[in-house]
C-alpha cells in the first residue's frame, strides 16, 4: 500500500478566492493537487485527506527576497490529550506506518510513512485541553522564519503567537497556520 495525505482548507464560500490568493502567493504559485481551497461544507477548517494511490511530486521550495526558501511541507492534526493514543494509532496504521515521538516536545508525533518522500509530512499534536474535535492546521518550513512571517503578514496574515521553533499566524480567512524553523528540503530543524 502506498499511503499519503493532501489538504483542503474550507472556508466560507465568499472566502474562497480570497484563500487561493493567499495561499498561492505563500507557494509562490498556483496551489498544488496535495493543497486545495475548497467552499466549507460544515464549519471553516482544515482537512487531512488520505490517499492509497501514486504519490504527487515534493514540490520544491519557492524562493523569496529576504528569504531563501519556503514550503507547506507538513499538515498537523491537533488532538484532544485523552483521544490522543487512539487517534495516534489510528493514523500510524492507516499508513503502513510507525509513530516517531519528538523526545524534546513529546506533544509531537510524526507518522512515518515507508518509502519516498511524500507532498506533505503528516504531524499529530496532542493538545492540553481534554474534549472538542479534532482539527488540523498546516506547516511551512523555511530558512528565515523572521523574513517569512514579515512577508506573510504583508499578504494578510495575522500574528497569533511566537514559540521556541514556530510562529502562529492566521491567514485571511481566519485559519490558523504555522511557519517553522525546518528546513524546507531537508526537514531538519534550522
Amino acid at each position: 500500500m502506498v499511503f499519503w495525505v493532501s489538504a483542503s482548507l474550507e472556508v466560507e464560500a465568499p472566502d474562497v478566492g480570497r484563500t487561493t490568493s493567499f495561499w498561492s502567493a505563500v507557494t509562490g504559485s498556483p496551489l498544488p493537487a496535495h493543497l486545495v481551497v475548497q467552499p466549507a461544507s460544515g464549519r471553516p477548517g482544515v482537512r487531512v485527506h488520505p490517499h492509497d494511490d501514486a504519490v504527487p511530486a515534493v514540490p520544491a521550495p519557492a524562493s523569496f527576497p529576504g528569504v531563501r526558501r519556503s514550503r507547506v511541507y507538513q499538515v498537523c492534526v491537533d488532538i484532544p490529550g485523552p483521544a490522543f493514543e487512539a487517534e495516534a494509532q489510528w493514523w500510524a496504521s492507516m499508513a503502513g506506518g510507525r509513530l516517531d515521538v519528538l523526545e524534546r516536545r513529546p506533544e509531537f508525533a510524526w507518522v512515518r510513512m515507508p518509502g519516498g518522500p511524500r507532498p506533505l509530512d503528516l504531524l499529530l499534536q496532542r493538545l492540553d485541553r481534554l474534549d472538542g474535535p479534532v482539527a488540523a492546521h498546516l506547516d511551512l518550513g523555511t530558512t528565515d522564519r523572521e523574513a517569512e512571517t514579515a512577508r506573510h503578514r504583508a499578504l494578510g496574515a495575522s500574528l497569533v503567537a511566537q514559540e521556541e521553533f514556530w510562529t502562529v499566524l492566521t491567514d485571511p480567512a481566519g485559519l490558523a497556520y504555522c511557519i517553522t524553523d525546518r528546513d524546507p528540503v531537508t526537514g531538519k530543524l534550522g
